[in-house]
């Protein structure tokens, strides 16, 4: 027997991955295409579709061998219209995007669209560190902050679509301003994005000798504090308390039985997740710390599109009910 196939699309505000994927989770291929090589002077959705065409051109296949598609989009997606309506980053050409109208007239086989964490946290559910996990806090870092929550197995999306946008609650009322128009959110100061302009910040003050000149990333601060570097472990101590603090407040809302993180910091096991994981069980309350489980997630750059089908199939379900 034949299983169904689907197309799972993760659309970023740099790139989007176009992958077929089986009603079981298995990726049978990808492919990964730009979207910001003009600087969305070419709308994104417009750019996906052609994408589509590309991917289903190159492995010789049609839209109608497969059940459906399922989309993970940047932004804040309303997942009953399927439209982007709203993004912080202000992407242009992006916000009001009809993905699901597009796509289904496009292509002519069924679409659900959700957000991209929401999805991740969906796809890790389904094949990934949360399987077999019915109560999960999903919180990606890079960029941005994003977030994803599941509750009793089916992810939270609120009245309209919007839920799980961790990264702008706020962590400091009279904070910085966020790209979002808020002041003091998690994600203005516990991206990576906000660890690489800190450290940034003490090179041009002097505070770091001898980087002037270097190109500072995620890979470079973790490379300084795992050879010492005090200055450096100082300033990334203080991020993961923020993060770590965040999460707290996570636990304490949600009461999950476990807490993923994603991301490309993911991957420091012994300088980020096992610090945050020590904060987090010291500072919350007893009886929320028994059998929480705090770890990395599993599909790195595939949870999204995973997810994405995964959401796809879920709503196929519900409709056969």
């Amino acid at each position: 027997m034949n299983k169904k196939k689907y197309i799972g699309i993760d659309i970023g505000g740099t790139a989007v991955k176009i992958g077929s994927v089986d009603e079981d989770g298995t990726i049978h291929a990808t492919e990964t295409y730009a979207v910001n090589f003009d600087g969305y002077e070419t709308p994104i959705l417009q750019t996906v579709v052609k994408s589509c065409h590309n991917f289903l051109e190159k492995y010789r296949e049609n839209a109608s061998e497969y059940a459906g598609i399922g989309v993970s989009a940047t932004g804040a997606i309303s997942t009953k219209k399927g439209v982007v309506e709203g993004t912080a980053g202000h992407i242009k050409n992006w916000i009001n995007s009809p993905i699901r109208q597009v796509m289904e007239q496009e292509f002519h086989i069924p679409t659900e669209v959700l957000n991209d964490a929401n999805a991740a946290a969906l796809g890790e559910a389904w094949i990934g560190a949360a399987k077999g996990k019915k109560d999960v806090v999903v919180v990606t870092i890079g960029t941005g902050v994003g977030g994803g929550i599941l509750m009793n197995g089916k992810i939270l999306l609120g009245a309209s679509g919007f839920a799980g946008e961790l990264g702008h609650i706020p962590v400091q009322y009279e904070g910085e301003m966020c790209t979002c128009g808020n002041r003091g959110c998690l994600e203005h100061y516990g991206s990576t994005s906000a660890l690489v302009r800190k450290v940034r910040w003490a090179i041009q003050e002097g505070a770091i000798a001898g980087a002037a000149d270097t190109p500072v990333d995620g890979r470079w601060i973790f490379a300084q504090a795992a050879t010492g570097n005090v200055v450096v472990q100082k300033i990334l101590q203080e991020w993961i308390e923020v993060i770590a603090s965040a999460l707290v407040g996570f636990v304490h809302m949600f009461n999950p039985e476990q807490i993923l993180i994603g991301g490309g910091v993911s991957a420091q096991e012994d300088l980020f997740i096992a610090p945050v994981r020590s904060y987090v069980m010291k500072h919350v309350m007893p009886n929320f710390a028994k059998d929480l489980e705090i770890c990395a997630a599993a599909l790195k750059n595939e949870a999204g599109m995973v997810g994405a089908v995964y959401y796809c199939i879920q709503q196929e379900r519900a409709c056969d009910c």
